[in-house]
């Protein structure tokens, strides 16, 4: 499973609507260990993502669901919201973030990143 986006998932999000403010919803699956790596990654990101107007909204662990199918259940939720696609964009282009990424990637065994716009 993936869990960071490719460039062609990057250029399809720009395309829609690159100023558009969003919150992306982070859907988190930990490898072995992991929950302790993704507290450093999430260390990291703060700190980064503060530079591109970004702001964690909520950042929480998963409990035992109460409507799931098999398999659906995720160990943490992460909401972040930024002022644009195009600070998201620019965000993890940018080379301090990127130096965090791979604690992400170690963390991680599945991920779902869900753009999100108020209704």
């Amino acid at each position: 499973m993936a869990v960071n986006p490719s460039g062609a998932d990057m250029k399809a999000f720009l395309a829609e609507d690159p100023d558009q403010p969003i919150v992306m919803l982070n859907l988190l699956r930990f490898a072995e260990g992991g929950e302790a790596r993704y507290d450093d990654y999430v260390t990291h990101f703060r700190a980064t993502a503060a530079r591109f107007g970004a702001e964690v909204v909520y950042f929480g662990r998963g409990l035992a669901p109460v409507v799931a199918e098999p398999g659906q259940e995720w160990d943490a939720v992460l909401l972040v919201s930024y002022p644009s696609r195009r600070a998201f964009s620019e965000m993890v282009r940018d080379p301090g973030y990127q130096e965090g990424t791979h604690i992400r990637t170690e963390a991680l065994v599945e991920a779902t990143l869900q753009p999100t716009v108020p209704r």
